[in-house]
Formats: C-alpha cells, structure tokens, sequence
C-alpha cells in the first residue's frame, strides 16, 4: 500500500473526510469527525488505526510490524509499520475495522443517516 491507495480507500469509505490537524505530514481521516486513521505522507512507515482491544493484542502477537499505538491510547489503537510484511488486504481489512469501530460509537442518528448514505452508495 502507498499513500495514494491509502488516501483512495479511506475517502472512499461513507462521510469521511482528510485533515492535518496536527501539522503538516501528519494525515488524519476522519468519520464525522472522529479519527480512525492517521500516518506521516512524508515518511510513510506507518499507520495508526483504532482497533478491539482484545483483537489488538492479538494482532500484535502474530506481526511483528503490529505496535501498540504510538502517541494513541495502547488500549484501543495500533501502529502498523509499513515494511511490506503486511499484506494489503490485511492492511484494508484494518482500516475498515478501526472505520467501523468509530462508527459504532456515533450516536444512533448519525449511524443511521451513515447507513442510508452507504446504502444509496451500494444501490
């Protein structure tokens, strides 16, 4: 995965939005304004995404490139190094988890105006 796959992936995904907050390398993608994923475009070695806490201590002990979450809470994010040792699909099935996690906790409201915004894009 590089940082345009990334990009295109992420914004592909219902009501996200892309965002510097912090500085000027570091990108952030929102749900609603809620962060599910965030890297350095400069750099590019690795990216944190939200994630189960028990799932992501499993992750963590099956990948070596799987970290608990660098400047996050370790509790509920991980840093995926980008080394090439991940697969895409894993990296893509991630990032839709750390996506869905965030959705979760939105109000019920905003979920459902979500699921009928992802509904008209599927139909």
């Amino acid at each position: 995965m590089n940082p345009e796959s990334l990009r295109e992936y992420c914004i592909s995904l219902p009501a996200v939005t892309e965002e510097f907050p912090f500085d000027e390398q570091t990108l952030v993608f929102k749900v609603k304004g809620k962060m599910f994923a965030l890297t350095d475009i400069d750099s590019f070695s690795s990216i944190n995404l939200k994630c189960d806490p028990e799932r992501a201590v499993e992750l963590r002990e099956l990948h070596e490139s799987i970290l608990p979450g660098y400047h996050m809470n370790k509790k509920h994010w991980n840093t995926l190094l980008l080394d090439g040792s991940l697969p895409d699909k894993l990296l893509r099935e991630l990032i839709l988890h750390s996506y869905q996690l965030v959705v979760a906790g939105l109000p019920k409201k905003v979920r459902e105006e979500l699921d009928e915004l992802h509904s008209k894009v599927q139909g």
